[in-house]
């Protein structure tokens, strides 16, 4: 399947995002033009306080934007229920999970929440999504350890899995990776990789591993305090964009490479 003929899952028009003042708006970036395709990795990249969770957050509709369009499965957010939206956008965010007295399991069968009844019953159905999405995320022997046992990036993997749980078009992931050391970073990645795949999810996240990010992704969104641009990391490359990101004094972009280096 070529590029060009996978559906598109999210889109935006003319997106400006920020924040409303007393004295007006607050403007952090506008004119946002996006189009996340099925079955895909992107990595939203971008130096500290650029606006990325901003981003992330209109996209989840936790925040208003304050001009343009949102579109899922090519109908605006905005006619979407919360229980179409719980259907079709599933949230990983930053926040500190409220109870981890609760087991592997019954954390990742919260996913189900979009599905059950009222009194929150598990069908077959929801028990065979939980179990497959605990499989997906290499769970299956901590399924019953509760969540205060776990190690961050253990627990990261559960927030994961109960994401797929949910069986939505899109997985969003505010940094995913923060906590962990280098080698649960990659591994992380690595996992969304495999999953947008394997399970032909949409999963977008943002990062400050801009190297990994680079390496792993089909589709890249780089932040920059005059644009926001989405291509292909490759293109991104040969554009120039990575070098834009940070101050050339100090950081370097090597093209050969597709990594950062600090000037000596």
């Amino acid at each position: 399947m070529t590029k060009s003929s996978k559906h598109t899952i999210l889109k935006t028009k003319h997106l400006s995002i920020g924040y409303k003042i007393k004295k007006g708006t607050f403007v952090i970036a506008d004119n946002i033009n996006l189009e996340l395709k099925q079955g895909e990795l992107i990595g939203l990249v971008g130096a500290n306080g650029i606006g990325k969770s901003t981003l992330l957050r209109t996209l989840a509709t936790i925040q208003e934007p304050l001009d343009g369009r949102i579109e899922i499965n090519d109908i605006l957010i905005e006619n979407h229920t919360a229980l179409d939206l719980a259907k079709t956008m599933s949230l990983v965010l930053t926040e500190q999970l409220m109870s981890k007295n609760l087991s592997v399991f019954e954390l990742v069968a919260l996913g189900r929440q979009p599905y059950t009844n009222w009194v929150g019953n598990l069908s077959e159905e929801d028990v065979s999504a939980v179990k497959k999405a605990i499989e997906h995320t290499n769970l299956t022997d901590l399924k019953h350890r509760k969540c205060f046992e776990l190690s961050d990036g253990q627990l990261q993997k559960v927030m994961i899995a109960r994401a797929l749980a949910q069986d939505t078009d899109l997985i969003i992931l505010d940094e995913p990776t923060t906590h962990l050391d280098m080698y649960h970073k990659a591994y992380i990645l690595k996992l969304l990789q495999r999953l947008a795949k394997d399970t032909n999810k949409t999963i977008l996240f943002s990062s400050h591993e801009i190297d990994l990010a680079i390496q792993l992704c089909d589709t890249m969104i780089v932040m920059t305090k005059d644009k926001v641009v989405s291509d292909s990391p490759c293109h991104l490359i040969e554009q120039g964009v990575f070098e834009t990101l940070f101050p050339k004094d100090l950081i370097g972009f090597d093209k050969t490479t597709g990594s950062f280096r600090v000037k000596k």
